[in-house]
């Protein structure tokens, strides 16, 4: 008896100390609103959950004492110590981080972690790993379906993105909600702001249509960029790297922090030098970044100057076949000062008032000054081609200029009350371009002709407004709804003679409608599903009109998504099917004079693929970050004349557009202030023209795989320098010889056989570095 009394006492203690028990509560801001999604993890147990609409969650336990962490993007993460004896309530109220503050900056153009919008984000810490010079684009290469490309070979200077196949001039690009994108042509230079990651807190990719933003619109992505937050406290850094072909970076920051706990003044001045990969393709970019900005407990207010001067020796040929497999860095350029030149100067003024507990203000308002020229030189023109200010025959060389100023003013009005939340603003900008050539030398002018007689003059204007309204709300406790509709009214005129002297004359007005709206289900704690639909319509750029196309394109963007959140893994999954109505997509050929990509309208096509991203905690030390995404990208019954026939080629693959891109990061932690990466990019099969090797493969692009190795180490010194940060990245470490872009055109022979047509082709490549090294170090006081 006495026996079964002690097992049955023994069993009691067993189940009292197994027993589980629920730790619950809700997560709050400091005005009591719930915040959703937010990690509640119990580190030691690798466990958590996250928070539901309402701000809830539920933690099973077992009896004992835990810290408790609890984060959420753009709150400071806490950790509570926490006694489970028996089932309890812990309700946890975070705080905002300083630098969420600018958050509301891009607010009415960023989506938050649960919306239904495919999405990915970089911070400033994510960034600073690999920043040693290279531009933006080439920085976000490991980013889902992005493939990123340079002209010199070796991520600077003329710098290109692409995502989900769309070209650069696709991608919607702001800063600070004010856009950037040129008004004309629609693509983005980062050559003319150097360094300006150096300047970036954060930024965010919507590929797809993404939510309503200020001009170009999204055919590809969005990207917005916040730049660098109001600092707490008085701080600096100098940072300076090394490395091939000559790249050196330099770098000076400074604040003030708060001073009278509301004003603070920052700033940035940067050189950037490198010889590039290909042969004479030097950058040299200056560039600077200067900002003061007043808080209190309502208003922030910030003026923000940036901009940059660069110089570049021109690599836009590229090279041919012959040479790719010769002389891989050969530039076909002879001149001395083949190269381009430009300034561009940002002033920004940003005013955010918090006007209640429910209702906030933005206003952005924007100038953009830019001017510039490249030189070139050719030989043995005719006079008709330069306003007859040479004689036939003579050599030449030309500046052909861009004067141009940007005026944007920006505003919206935000409501929210408990799970309702509304933005409606709008944007206004205008465009005013002066496009023109001068000859500043030849071997033989005409004799009435004066150096920097303009031998074509042509002006532009383009007004775009857009008005929008977008709300987010819960349909029930699991299901919350994301409406958004946008009014777009373009106007664009130009008139004069283009730089081949062909007559240009547009007064052309759009107007667009582009409803979205999409559904967010949360299953549990962990799982959630997505699903929307987003309509676009995008207007010509400049040289669509050079060509004769002035229809606007159409886009219907059809998203469905998965997603995963646990303390050690986070997985994206969505499928999206893109249908677009006169997609003017790539030809392959580029102007042989500026490099710039052409276009045409392949009538009807699509894009249809699935992405999948993961960040996965494989223990304390090591986390991986793969992403993967397959597609299909077809122009549907494309037409081309081939032989002197027009033929229907039935189904063809979209320019630049790889059926397969794959993105890893493998990170090592061995002690806490040394991080190691192993960085691994595949690239699939390209076709640099819409007839699938139907003259010959001269249009095929093979795919590649490369990989970097990244290297971060600090110092915590407690001395005059509070860390030193030193980072290391060799970039290609198994030297691969590869290529990502290039171009390609067709002629057609009428006289090799006289009666007969044979159509001929050829090609040019962008040959991208092989094995080359950066290394750096950053003094922060």
């Amino acid at each position: 008896m006495k026996i079964l009394s002690s097992l049955m006492l023994l069993f009691a203690a067993f189940t009292a100390n197994s027993q589980n028990f629920i730790l619950s509560g809700k997560v709050v801001n400091s005005q009591q609103e719930p915040l959703v999604g937010a990690t509640v993890a119990v580190k030691s147990l690798k466990k958590g959950t996250s928070s539901d609409f309402e701000g809830g969650f539920k933690l099973s336990l077992a009896k004992g004492t835990y810290n408790v962490t609890v984060s959420y993007v753009g709150f400071k993460t806490i950790t509570q110590k926490v006694d489970i004896t028996a089932n309890q309530t812990v309700n946890f109220q975070l705080t905002s981080d300083a630098n969420v503050l600018d958050e509301v900056l891009v607010s009415a153009v960023r989506v938050k972690a649960d919306a239904p919008v495919t999405h990915s984000n970089l911070t400033k810490k994510e960034i600073a790993k690999r920043n040693l010079g290279q531009d933006i684009p080439i920085l976000m290469n490991y980013l889902p379906n992005v493939v990123s490309s340079s002209d010199a070979g070796a991520g600077i200077g003329y710098t290109y993105i692409r995502v989900r196949g769309s070209d650069a001039s696709r991608v919607n690009v702001t800063v600070n909600g004010i856009p950037y994108n040129d008004a004309e042509s629609q693509g983005t230079f980062w050559v003319n702001m150097g360094d300006f990651a150096s300047s970036t807190q954060s930024l965010q990719l919507q590929r797809g249509v993404g939510t309503s933003t200020n001009g170009s619109g999204a055919f590809g992505a969005s990207l917005n960029i916040l730049t660098d937050a109001v600092a707490e406290e008085a701080g600096g850094e100098i940072s300076n790297s090394f490395g091939s072909y000559g790249t050196r970076k330099h770098t000076v920051k400074f604040t003030t922090g708060k001073v009278n706990e509301h004003f603070e003044f920052a700033g940035r001045l940067s050189n950037i030098y490198s010889d590039g990969y290909i042969d004479k393709a030097f950058t040299d970019l200056k560039s600077y970044f200067l900002q003061g900005s007043y808080t209190d407990d309502n208003t922030l207010i910030k003026a923000l100057v940036f901009g940059g001067k660069e110089k570049t020796f021109q690599a836009w040929a590229g090279i041919d076949l012959k040479q790719l497999q010769t002389n891989r860095r050969f530039n076909p350029y002879t001149y001395d000062n083949e190269t381009d030149n430009y300034q561009q100067d940002h002033y920004q003024l940003h005013w955010n008032e918090k006007i209640s507990e429910n209702w906030s203000t933005n206003i952005g308002l924007n100038y953009t000054r830019g001017k510039g020229y490249f030189e070139q030189y050719k030989a043995g023109r005719d006079a008709a081609d330069y306003n007859n200010l040479i004689v036939d025959g003579s050599d030449v060389i030309v500046r052909r200029w861009l004067d141009n100023h940007f005026y944007v003013a920006n505003g919206n009005v935000t409501y929210k009350k408990d799970n309702l939340e509304i933005i409606t603003g709008g944007s206004y900008s205008k465009y005013d371009n002066d496009h023109y050539g001068e000859v500043i030398w030849g071997s033989d002018l005409a004799p009435n002709a004066n150096i920097r007689d303009h031998y074509y003059d042509s002006a532009s204007k383009k007004t775009d407004l857009s008005i929008f309204s977008k709300a987010t709300f819960n349909v029930t406790d699991n299901l919350k709804a994301f409406v958004d509709i946008q009014g777009r009214f373009v106007n664009y005129k130009t008139s004069g003679l283009t730089s081949d002297r062909d007559p240009i004359n547009v007064d052309k007005d759009y107007n667009f409608f582009n409803p979205k709206a999409g559904l967010t289900y949360k299953v549990n704690d962990e799982h959630s599903l997505y699903v929307s639909y987003a309509k676009a319509n995008r207007e010509p750029n400049r040289n669509d009109f050079e060509g004769g196309n002035s229809k606007h394109e159409s886009l219907d963007d059809y998203e469905l998504g998965w997603r995963l959140s646990t303390p050690v893994a986070k997985i994206n999954t969505n499928i999206y099917y893109m249908d677009y109505q006169n997609q003017l997509i790539l030809t392959g050929a580029i102007d042989p004079n500026t490099g710039e990509p052409l276009r045409a309208s392949s009538g009807s096509s699509y894009r249809l693929g699935i992405e999948i991203d993961a960040d996965l905690k494989l223990s304390e030390q090591v986390s991986m970050r793969p992403n993967i995404a397959f597609s299909k990208n077809i122009n549907r019954d494309y037409h081309a004349k081939i032989d002197g026939v027009l033929q229907n080629l039935g189904n063809t693959t979209i320019t630049f557009s790889p059926d397969i891109v794959f993105g890893n990061a493998l990170v090592y932690k061995p002690v806490k202030n040394l991080q190691l990466a192993f960085l691994s990019k595949y690239v699939g099969k390209q076709f640099m023209s819409n007839l699938d090797s139907r003259v010959s493969d001269l249009d095929v692009l093979e795919g590649f795989f490369t990989s970097d190795l990244n290297l971060v180490y600090e110092i915590q010194t407690n001395k005059i320098f509070k860390s030193i940060v030193f980072t290391a990245l060799v970039n290609n470490i198994f030297n691969k010889e590869y290529v990502d872009r290039g171009y390609y055109f067709t002629y057609d022979d009428t006289w090799t056989n006289p009666g007969t047509t044979k159509t001929v082709d050829g090609s040019g490549y962008y040959p991208q570095a092989t094995r080359n090294f950066l290394i750096g170090a950053t003094l922060k006081f």
